[in-house]
């Protein structure tokens, strides 16, 4: 570990085999990551090399996967390209089998706690159970941060090799303030001795079983670390309980979580060691892609889908591109590792096509082989995850609240139910002469509005009943309903349609119909709904003219949230 530092080497050559445009739709994807999931099409030019004509198809294609969006000169990232991490972390199984100990271990000690994984010399985050205080961890899964910078990265380092050690040097070398990890703040250039307490730090772990971070991210934080080992004893991930120097000293923190880490560990390494609950691998690999009765197959869906986007787009989709990402989804829980043949068939592709793009991910470092199998890496998750998994429900809801302004011409909004009322959390008004006027946290009575009943419709029909029991129910105009028994069956109807119409009951004139959302175990979280003037049409005609746009965005809304929260938990505002 006292050799001098060896010079800085340059990637390798992508192999002969390598996909090309694949190889430029990951450095766009990773230039939008670094950029915090936004910037102009432009930026995106001059930070990747492409030319402009390429970047474009580039855009379209992602656009077309769902990946990406456009809005007027900036590519944004969209909440569906986390599917890529989703697949790496459910193949992984780590957030599902050991998030849930994870977070009883946050709950008893009231400290944030992290589970990460080794990412070449890196640490990366897979989960985090995070106390909220004005003082606490901020990272999110996905980020990255240097293995010298904190307590996992020092158990991980004990089992390096030579080679290892060798592209450590190296990398401190190219990147003495760890640009490279926008996830923790710079280090000083000059700070010669890090490479040696690093090396002491390892050494000390390796005897004691466990490490300490003292403030090496930044003042105040510190945080003790575990291993955690599979069946085999190897290392498979690091658990971490992470406090401020406002609550404990890093003298006091061993004492304080030692005791309770190491049992959380054990029960994890008994998680680990448990029979899976979904088929195995095996059996995983050679159902993937086969039809189900009279259901196509996984990979003719995706076949199909791919001649209708290039019959749709021509030029601008480039096929190559979305099978080699397409691939990256296939693996999950039980499909951890799959052989070429199973890749091929669950997307459709030919052994020789699939086995491009395979080869290609692996020399991009998104996917690891033995030879036979081939599994995605953690790496996955820089594309993008850490910045998408930290959006909001109403950052998720906007775009589509704006493609359905512009849709149906009027004002969209979502609002969520805050005690008796709702409590605006997104909106995008319309310009009319008459325009309905709300800003963002703005609290009306959930009992005459649209998204209050559909809000109400979500509670279970004990608590819907008890809440209109006691609610005061005042008349705010002529039309407002204020009788308990007719607005509970008002509210039992809108259960059961799916959505609610009210017509001028919080003010004369303003007319409204509304949806909910639902997350992924189908609680409603939110109502998504169209205001209007009531002059302008009948009920039907608003119905009929509003509620299957309002259904689509609704729906869309859903379709990311569920994508989003599988291992984020999304804030509701």
């Amino acid at each position: 570990m006292t050799d001098p530092e060896p010079a800085v080497q340059s990637s390798p050559p992508p192999p002969p085999e390598a996909v090309g445009p694949l190889i430029r739709s990951l450095s766009v994807l990773r230039e939008l990551a670094s950029g915090g999931g936004r910037q102009a099409v432009g930026d995106l030019v001059r930070g990747t090399g492409l030319a402009r004509s390429t970047v474009d198809r580039v855009l379209s294609t992602l656009s077309r996967l769902g990946f990406v969006r456009t809005e007027g000169r900036d590519a944004v990232l969209a909440p569906r390209l986390l599917e890529l991490g989703n697949a790496y972390l459910a193949a992984s199984e780590l957030p599902d089998r050991l998030g849930p100990l994870a977070d009883r271990l946050a709950d008893e000690l009231d400290e944030s706690v992290s589970l990460a994984v080794p990412d070449g010399d890196g640490v990366r985050f897979v989960h985090q159970a995070t106390r909220r205080r004005a003082m606490s961890l901020a990272f999110r899964i996905g980020d990255l941060l240097p293995a010298e910078r904190g307590a996992p990265g020092v158990l991980f380092a004990n089992g390096w090799d030579a080679d290892d050690w060798a592209r450590w040097r190296r990398r401190r070398t190219a990147d003495p303030t760890d640009a490279g990890f926008p996830a923790v703040p710079p280090r000083r250039a000059d700070d010669t001795s890090a490479a040696a307490v690093f090396e002491a730090r390892v050494a000390a772990a390796r005897t004691a079983g466990w490490s300490l971070d003292d403030q090496l991210i930044e003042p105040g934080l510190i945080a003790v670390a575990m291993p955690v080992r599979d069946a085999y004893g190897r290392t498979v991930c690091a658990l971490s309980v992470v406090s401020h120097t406002s609550r404990l000293s890093a003298e006091e923190l061993p004492a304080a979580v030692l005791p309770r880490l190491r049992e959380t560990v054990s029960a994890m390494e008994y998680a680990l060691s448990a029979p899976q609950d979904g088929p195995s691998v095996a059996a995983a690999a050679t159902a993937a892609g086969a039809p189900t009765g009279s259901e196509a197959s996984p990979g003719s869906v995706h076949a199909s889908w791919m001649r209708a986007s290039k019959q749709e787009l021509g030029s601008e989709f480039v096929e190559s591109m979305a099978r080699g990402l397409i691939t990256l989804t296939v693996f999950g829980a039980g499909r951890a590792e799959l052989p070429l043949s199973a890749v091929a068939e669950a997307t459709g592709l030919a052994r020789a096509t699939a086995r491009r793009a395979l080869i290609t991910l692996e020399h991009l470092g998104y996917i690891a082989t033995d030879g036979r199998l081939f599994r995605p890496t953690p790496k996955v998750l820089e594309l993008g995850f850490a910045h998408l998994c930290g959006l909001t429900l109403p950052d998720i809801a906007q775009p589509h609240l704006a493609a359905l302004v512009e849709r149906v011409h009027d004002s969209a909004s979502m609002a969520i139910l805050s005690g008796d009322d709702i409590q605006y959390a997104a909106r995008v008004p319309t310009v009319r002469i008459m325009s309905v006027n709300i800003t963002l946290g703005t609290r009306l009575p959930a009992y005459p509005t649209s998204m209050g009943r559909v809000l109400l419709a979500g509670l279970p029909p004990a608590e819907l009943s008890a809440r209109l029991a006691l609610a005061d129910l005042q008349p705010l105009t002529r039309h407002t309903v204020t009788d308990p028994d007719r607005l509970l069956a008002l509210v039992e109807q809108v259960r059961a349609d799916g959505y609610a119409l009210v017509d001028e009951e919080l003010e004369e004139g303003l007319r409204s119909i509304a949806v909910p959302v639902h997350d992924r175990s189908g609680r409603v979280v939110a109502a998504v709904n169209v205001s209007t003037y009531a002059g302008r049409c009948t009920t039907d005609e608003a119905k009929a003219a509003l509620l299957p746009a309002l259904r689509e965005a609704a729906g869309g809304i859903e379709a990311d949230l569920h994508v989003a929260g599988r291992y984020a938990r999304i804030p509701v505002l």
